[in-house]
């Protein structure tokens, strides 16, 4: 499976060399024709909003914000240890890092609200995943600035670190459709 998504990917982005369909495909219309399966969950917003400043915890008490991601399209993931939803995805999103995750794009994980550290690195450990950040916003600000409501949700960030889309609910982020829509994004000038 891994096999045919990571053809999928390199089937959009080949087709994706030419600029002038690059172009096309950052618009949201087209975006939202690469939406299949869970996908079709993910809405785009017709014109950039703006990102957040405010900033969120690292594992190790670093002061993270998404100016450290400037440059890349991001996939910001809002989490909790006791969502079961969002356990149900993880694994699909440390596999979409996996095969796509690059100078260019990545997957970043924030679990927010009361989540004690031993018990996030549990959550990750129960569902195999080592690859993806155990970042936290422990008081909810991120999450409150970015009107997030419930969990999980998901937010496209683009290379400006605007908001371009969202997906309130689990899906599956390592289906040939998610990965052919970051393949446009990270194609797109």
């Amino acid at each position: 499976m891994l096999k045919i998504t990571v053809a999928v990917v390199y089937t959009a982005l080949a087709l994706l060399a030419n600029p002038a369909a690059a172009q096309t495909v950052a618009d949201p219309a087209a975006l939202m024709a690469l939406r299949d399966g869970d996908m079709r969950k993910l809405n785009f917003h017709s014109t950039a909003q703006p990102g957040s400043d405010v900033p969120f915890l690292g594992f190790d008490d670093s002061v993270v914000t998404f100016d450290d991601y400037a440059g890349q399209i991001v996939l910001v993931n809002f989490w909790a240890t006791w969502c079961a939803p969002c356990r149900k995805e993880m694994p699909q999103l440390s596999a979409l890092q996996a095969a796509m995750g690059s100078q260019d794009f990545q997957v970043v994980t924030i679990a927010t609200g009361r989540n004690a550290l031993p018990g996030m690195q549990q959550f990750f450990a129960e569902i195999g995943v080592d690859n993806l950040p155990l970042h936290r916003d422990p008081q909810q600000e991120l999450a409150r600035d970015m009107g997030v409501l419930a969990l999980p949700i998901s937010v496209i960030l683009n290379r400006d670190g605007q908001e371009i889309g969202r997906l309130q609910g689990d899906a599956d982020w390592a289906s040939p459709s998610a990965m052919a829509i970051f393949a446009a994004l990270i194609a797109a000038p």
